[in-house]
């Protein structure tokens, strides 16, 4: 029996690029499936569930770090605007890109299984960064790339590096980097996982909180449709929501070097939670588990964990972190 509403398609707001697309283009397939219709029906999956194109700041502005023009949400509010204008029905973000707090009426319906979270290291040559040259020129736009990697190696240059992968992968090929840092979930996603050289241990370098995962967002008041919770992975939910904790407790932004990783070992979370002045020069580490198997509200429970990570970091680090 078809769940979707009588009000008509479930319109998908998705961002413009190929890894949005990608991205866009699996929960497009999954939100028909739960509407009964085929999957590989590519025109029927079209009509009950288009994708809808909107183009956002992030997206525009390609010279500049995010920091500088505003943060991470540049990427999410001209599509939060129009789900609040009932434009569109559902939102597709990386949620690594889901700033802490989101505007009132919205919120994250459905988390599906993630990807692999782990960071991608791409060269022209070495295997790891460990391998690279003294003084060598590594590209990236993420200032906890940035922060981790001159952490291990101080003698590296750090150059800019925003665009799309496409984009980032060419700069690499013209040298104007000797090597890249990019999330390997993208790569994967694009059918490029073939193309690193390495790939960062996410114990030792945490990737961005909720890196690989994506975020279905949708309007508090559709957050239980049934196709939305169709889309839910109960183990994703539970480990972003361990990983966001921290990044609520840190306020983190684009101006904070943070990296966390959640991971479930039978009923119980495990995490890491570290932060890094933005030279690489310190590191703030804490780890902490917690059994959620016998609770009642497990993913609140995972969120608390990171909470208490993310604010023994911030008591003992206090300004050190922020830009």
């Amino acid at each position: 029996m078809s769940t979707q509403p009588a009000a008509g398609p479930i319109r998908i707001g998705a961002r413009g690029s190929k890894l949005s697309l990608a991205q866009s283009g699996t929960i497009q397939r999954r939100i028909a499936a739960a509407l009964g219709v085929d999957p590989q029906d590519q025109a029927e999956v079209d009509r009950v569930a288009p994708l809808v194109v909107i183009t956002t700041t992030g997206d525009r502005v390609q010279d500049r770090r995010l920091l500088e023009i505003g943060g991470k949400g540049l990427f999410t509010k001209e599509i939060e605007e129009a789900l609040l204008e009932g434009r569109i029905d559902c939102a597709v973000h990386s949620m690594k890109d889901v700033p802490a707090v989101l505007p009132e009426g919205l919120c994250i319906g459905a988390i599906p299984p993630r990807e692999d979270p782990r960071d991608a290291f791409l060269s022209r040559g070495p295997q790891r960064l460990e391998d690279l040259s003294e003084g060598a020129i590594l590209g990236t736009a993420s200032l906890r790339r940035q922060a981790q990697s001159l952490h291990r190696r101080p003698d590296l240059k750090v150059q800019l590096l925003r665009g799309n992968v496409d984009t980032r992968l060419a700069k690499l090929a013209a040298g104007e980097a000797d090597a890249i840092l990019l999330a390997y979930a993208g790569l994967r996603r694009l059918g490029l996982g073939h193309l690193p050289s390495s790939l960062l241990d996410p114990k030792e370098a945490p990737p961005a909180p909720g890196q690989g995962a994506l975020a279905i967002e949708t309007r508090v008041a559709d957050k239980d449709l049934p196709w939305v919770r169709a889309l839910r992975c109960e183990t994703t939910t539970l480990t972003v929501a361990a990983e966001r904790g921290a990044l609520v407790a840190l306020e983190a932004s684009c101006k904070t070097p943070i990296g966390a990783h959640a991971w479930l070992e039978g009923g119980t979370c495990k995490l890491i939670v570290e932060a890094l002045t933005p030279d690489g020069a310190r590191r703030f580490r804490h780890t902490g588990e917690a059994e959620l198997s016998q609770l009642a509200d497990p993913e609140a429970s995972a969120h608390a964990l990171g909470v208490s990570l993310g604010e023994a970091i911030k008591a003992e680090a206090g300004d050190a972190i922020s830009l």
